[in-house]
């Protein structure tokens, strides 16, 4: 099978006790539970080797789940080099925001409104407003009355009623396109002002596909990518 060659391939590497493992999308040919198995195989190998490996994947689960250092490279430039949870909370650009994450981080178009009460994000009809620490900054001012790219990852959109409640300068008109119920979570999408965006909610949500709501964006968790270079203005 799939999973005994790579058992057998790595073996002979191992024999050889090297300084360096280099694979090269080792579990691309395996189906999925085979995969989930070796990646905790491969785990081990490395805790119990003290080695470096150098592995290669297009996969971001195996990047994220088995890697102490990521490097993320698009057309053969490397985008950012960090550890796993700071490429997932601090990325550099849009590329490896969305890269980074399942579902993948939500891009929506906005602009930035500053007034002398705050700072404001405006997506057609709807507006949620920065929180003070974020929309004073320096960064943010500067793109005032300019469009910007919003990114906000699926588990900071809110549809429970104490979000609602707790973000009232953050609510967010949308219409339900598609409900996936996976038991342990549930995947909403959305349509608002013809952008598209996707929030991981609770099981127990009762938010059904065709039904028109207000979302909570936590604005805490919001980064803004400047819509030419997409480049992070603030994280």
């Amino acid at each position: 099978s799939g999973g005994q060659r790579q058992r057998v391939a790595l073996g002979r590497a191992i024999v050889r006790s090297p300084k360096v493992f280099l694979l090269d999308e080792p579990l691309s040919n395996l189906d999925a539970k085979l995969r989930a198995q070796m990646r905790t195989e491969l785990s081990r190998l490395h805790q119990q080797l003290q080695t470096t490996f150098i592995y290669v994947t297009h996969d971001q689960t195996e990047a994220m789940t088995m890697a102490t250092r990521i490097v993320v490279m698009s057309d053969g430039l490397i985008q950012q080099v960090a550890a796993p949870q700071e490429l997932y909370e601090n990325p550099c650009n849009k590329f490896v925001a969305t890269f980074i994450g399942t579902p993948q981080m939500n891009t929506l178009e906005a602009t930035i409104r500053a007034e002398a009460d705050g700072t404001y994000l405006d997506f057609g009809n709807s507006t949620i407003k920065f929180p003070e620490s974020k929309g004073k900054d320096p960064r943010v001012l500067a793109y005032a009355g300019k469009k910007v790219i919003v990114g906000i990852r699926p588990e900071h959109i809110h549809d429970e009623p104490v979000y609602l409640s707790q973000l009232p300068d953050c609510l967010v008109e949308a219409k339900v396109d598609v409900v996936e119920a996976l038991g342990s979570e549930t995947f909403l999408y959305f349509v608002s002002e013809g952008q598209n965006f996707t929030a991981r909610v609770s099981a127990r949500s009762t938010t059904r596909a065709g039904d028109t709501v207000k979302v909570a964006f936590d604005t805490a968790h919001c980064h803004l990518f400047d819509i030419e270079t997409e480049q992070t203005i603030i994280n």
